[in-house]
């Protein structure tokens, strides 16, 4: 096991390294060169001075050798400033980073607390009036936009009901003498509305997957032998039939976080909400590369150990399965 762990961390920091130079590379291209644009906001710039510019900060170098430089600064923690928010990258991207890191984790547990039940209670009762309904819901939930789903939730409990907030992460002006619980209370109802939106859309996809999974799997011989022995229903449902169920689903559920993290940023962007997914929205806009570069490193490495967390829950799940 110890083995395995190590062979796939290096596969997963040599990936990072591709994505991280395919990118830096691919920024590099984008039009809008901060350098350029400031040179022609000063009328007094020469293309003589926007080349002497360039040469100072080793931006006339080839687009391997700037790599390496910006590297090296990122392995040793040095991730450079951020041109939008003038401030090192550090102070912004962190506290960034934890907001986005609440909302996925919020929403991937929600999901996992409604979408497995719900799909194992519709599996034991097919062809029913409740599965056929559920059915049509998660349908419906598999088809509509985030951000289609973002804005009706808005307008219905924010504009009209005006029971949770429409956008940001906290109350502004929200200072002085208060209690923790209300800190955390006014959080948490900054996050009702996000968590939402990217937990109605997993779910409806996660409850269709469960179902199917738990019906093919109620059908094998196995299960057929333990009612036979005389087992408790209950024990040949959640020992026998959903822990291999869950063997597949657990594979859903570790894609499901890159696509929750992939779908924070339409998310974010919508709500207003700070968090990485909206910084690398913005900072690819403001043209701010360096801010943009950081964050989609260390959010794709996130993702790379979900999916090693994931092939480590198999042997847990189905002791038949050893990693050598």
């Amino acid at each position: 096991m110890t083995a395995y762990i190590i062979r796939r961390l290096i596969q997963t920091i040599i990936v990072v390294l591709l994505l991280s130079f395919v990118s830096y590379a691919l920024m590099g291209l984008m039009p809008g060169d901060p350098l350029d644009i400031a040179c022609q906001a000063n009328p007094h710039c020469t293309p003589e001075n926007l080349d002497q510019m360039k040469k100072a900060l080793g931006l006339d170098q080839p687009v391997y050798v700037r790599y390496f430089k910006w590297l090296q600064g990122f392995m040793t923690g040095d991730l450079g400033y951020s041109r939008t928010y003038r401030l090192p990258i550090t102070d912004i991207l962190i506290p960034r980073l934890i907001n986005t890191l609440y909302l996925s984790v919020t929403s991937l547990v929600l999901s996992i607390i409604i979408a497995i039940p719900l799909g194992v209670f519709t599996s034991l009762r097919p062809n029913t009036k409740f599965d056929y309904t559920l059915n049509m819901f998660a349908f419906a939930g598999i088809s509509i936009p985030s951000f289609w789903l973002a804005l009706m939730l808005i307008i219905i409990f924010a504009v009209k009901l005006q029971i949770f907030p429409a956008s940001g992460i906290e109350t502004i002006g929200l200072e002085g003498e208060i209690s923790t619980f209300e800190i955390v209370w006014d959080r948490i109802n900054h996050l009702v509305l996000p968590v939402t939106t990217l937990s109605l859309l997993t779910v409806a996809f996660w409850v269709r997957y469960t179902r199917a999974k738990m019906l093919e799997t109620m059908r094998f011989d196995y299960i057929r032998t333990a009612r036979a022995k005389g087992l408790p229903e209950s024990r040949v449902i959640y020992m026998h039939g959903l822990r291999n169920a869950l063997i597949p689903v657990v594979t859903v559920i570790a894609l499901g976080f890159s696509s929750i993290f992939s779908g924070a940023v339409i998310t974010e962007t919508v709500f207003a909400y700070l968090g990485a997914g909206k910084l690398i929205f913005d900072s690819i806009f403001a043209n701010d590369y360096n801010m943009a570069m950081c964050s989609f490193i260390i959010t794709s490495f996130m993702v790379l150990m979900m999916n090693l967390f994931a092939d480590l829950l198999y042997a847990y799940l189905d002791p038949r399965i050893s990693y050598t």
